[in-house]
């Protein structure tokens, strides 16, 4: 006896079952309209927040990557009385950065020497890193394509009355300052550009390594730049890397470009938290408005399931599931279309594809079945209200 009535309890419930998922799937293909309008909220609301959340989990390493172009990020010069940098150094610090994205890097060695009866600084370097690393240089000319040309800062070309093309003879400095010495180290090179910076850039002499080390004798160099791309509050965490990884060095983050790299990027992630948010505000709204109009349609149908004994959390469930599907298919929609939209922002913006996280996609469709459980509440509780008897008797 006891087996049978376990038997007919389980019949009773699946048949619950059966028919709840028949009246939910009845409910969505009678209001094709309805349905519709509110997945198309629920899809509109899951695109912005998988795209803007997509572009605040990516553009930020291709925002960095820009940043790059504007300057070193990252300088690593002698520690304490280390009369220099070695190349075995260099290549120690490279080891200790490797695995990081190095955008761009330079060592430099700088000289005092003499032009047209004035001292200038003269930084030697490989020229086809400085050119990668200095992108925001802006030369009149060509960046020099071999040895025996060098860039002159435009204020040492104005008052050397140097033009692109001609050759000027750089000297080393000899005694006193202003002194002339026909017998100091000189060299006669051809200007291939002219710097303009905005910086201690436009008061040098730029030349090739070697070509340096020809006119002044072999020597280590004295400091080396590199672009990483990190967000900033990363960067300092690499810097002590660096420093406790190769004791003869000091590495340390340039402070001005890490704050406004920080700043754009909190900036950045800020408004398109509130834009997000707000888009899923006003999707809630379309939701909840929506569901309100469906009870309103089917006011007679939920009286008339009360009066024959419908409990009120029967009801409730049917529209929490209806809501749960909406907010399913729309989540999925918005999943595709929110990829679509933060790939063609990073196409047009950064001209570089992005890529949604996993976690992205997966938080954009339970928001969205969130964002629709919380957009029923109103509407549940219209349900809740619904009185059988005035009801029927009004029809």
């Amino acid at each position: 006896m006891a087996a049978r009535n376990v038997t007919s309890g389980d019949n009773h419930q699946v048949a619950n079952h059966t028919m709840a998922r028949r009246m939910v799937l009845a409910s969505l293909t009678r209001r094709r309209s309805r349905v519709l309008i509110a997945v198309a909220a629920v899809a509109i609301g899951a695109t912005a927040l998988g795209g803007l959340a997509t572009i605040a989990a990516d553009i930020p390493r291709h925002l960095s990557r820009e940043l790059r172009e504007v300057g070193a990020n990252l300088v690593v010069s002698p520690a304490g009385d280390q009369p220099g940098l070695a190349d075995t150094t260099l290549q120690q610090v490279d080891q200790a950065l490797a695995g990081r994205q190095v955008v761009a890097q330079a060592a430099f060695r700088y000289q005092t020497v003499r032009l047209a009866n004035q001292s200038y600084l003269a930084a030697g370097a490989d020229l086809n890193q400085v050119q990668q690393a200095k992108g925001y240089w802006a030369v009149q000319g060509e960046w020099p394509a071999g040895p025996g040309q060098v860039l002159l800062g435009t204020d040492v070309a104005a008052w050397a009355g140097a033009e692109v093309g001609q050759n000027v003879t750089v000297s080393l400095p000899v005694g006193q300052e202003g002194a002339a010495d026909e017998a100091a180290p000189q060299a006669v090179y051809t200007v291939s550009g002219i710097v303009t910076a905005g910086g201690a850039e436009d008061e040098m002499v730029v030349l090739w390594a070697d070509d340096l080390a020809a006119l002044a004798g072999p020597g280590p160099w004295d400091v080396a730049e590199y672009s990483v791309a990190s967000e900033s509050k990363d960067l300092a965490a690499i810097a002590q890397a660096i420093s406790q990884a190769v004791p003869q060095v000091q590495a340390e983050p340039v402070q001005r470009l890490a704050r406004s790299e920080a700043d754009v990027l909190a900036m950045l992630r800020t408004l398109l938290a509130l834009v997000a948010t707000l888009v899923l505000a006003l999707t809630m709204i379309g939701v909840s408005t929506t569901m309100v109009a469906v009870v309103t349609e089917r006011r007679v149908e939920i009286a008339l399931r009360k009066a024959l004994g419908a409990d009120q959390a029967v009801i409730n469930r049917e529209f929490v599931t209806e809501a749960l599907v909406l907010g399913l298919v729309g989540g999925l929609a918005g999943v595709g279309l929110g990829y679509a939209f933060a790939w063609g922002v990073g196409q047009a913006v950064f001209h570089r594809s992005v890529q949604m996280p996993w976690w992205v996609a997966l938080a954009t469709v339970a928001v969205a079945i969130a964002v629709t459980r919380l957009g029923v509440i109103v509407p549940l509780r219209r349900t809740a209200q619904i009185d059988p008897a005035l009801q029927l008797r009004e029809e």
